[in-house]
């Protein structure tokens, strides 16, 4: 499958943000996997990537990034750079990305296929995800890629009053759920969340999910 073609499948699949789809259709997901597995990017399902991490596949990409109803503004935190594909999603949709990836090889290489690709509004930082990155918050939407066992405070307490965050939460081993948590606008009141669908994500290492080893 072709990288406009995928952007017509997922409109088939229910993805039907205009600005997501015209996204998805400009990236090549090739760029962003394994040179053994480019024969499969074209394939709607997770790939690895090496140390123990995957690319999601492009229908959970664009089914988070589509949540976060960005309008181009937007300071958006991600949790999880991986490969950078979904990273290089919300550059093209959003005013600045700050991205965080706790493996430092991934991290790296996901920065140097970025600046070669020519995207410019990223920042990137290597280290523990689940602490976020305060300096820089408030932030308008976060995306996490990587499943806590439960919703880290320290990211919700980085999100700007009236903002979104999409984060897959659970076990290991076990159920997860992709949750939308709306920060409410008014001092005092608790946050909503809308449990989206089910999902399977790596685990979010650190003091929020399990022990990098």
């Amino acid at each position: 499958m072709g990288d406009l073609e995928r952007a017509e499948y997922l409109s088939r699949q229910g993805i039907h943000d205009p600005r997501v789809l015209e996204g998805i259709g400009r990236l090549s997901r090739a760029e962003f996997v394994a040179e053994h597995s480019r024969s499969e990017a074209g394939v709607d399902a997770p790939l690895p990537i090496g140390h123990g991490q995957t690319i999601s596949q492009p229908y959970v990409v664009a089914f988070m990034t589509q949540a976060l109803r960005l309008e181009g503004h937007e300071r958006v935190l991600e949790i999880g750079t991986g490969s950078g594909y979904q990273t290089a999603l919300l550059s093209l949709l959003c005013r600045e990305v700050f991205t965080v990836e706790i493996v430092p090889e991934l991290a790296r290489s996901a920065r140097e296929r970025l600046h070669r690709l020519g995207f410019q509004n990223v920042y990137f930082r290597q280290g523990d995800g689940a602490e976020g990155w305060p300096e820089q918050a408030p932030f308008d939407a976060i995306t996490v890629t990587a499943a806590p066992v439960e919703v880290p405070s320290s990211l919700l307490s980085q999100l700007r009053r009236g903002g979104r965050m999409v984060v897959p939460v659970g076990p290991l081993e076990g159920a997860q759920q992709l949750l939308l948590i709306h920060r409410a606008k008014e001092v005092g009141h608790l946050p909503r969340v809308e449990s989206l669908l089910p999902v399977r994500f790596v685990p979010l290492t650190g003091p929020t999910g399990v022990p990098r080893p």
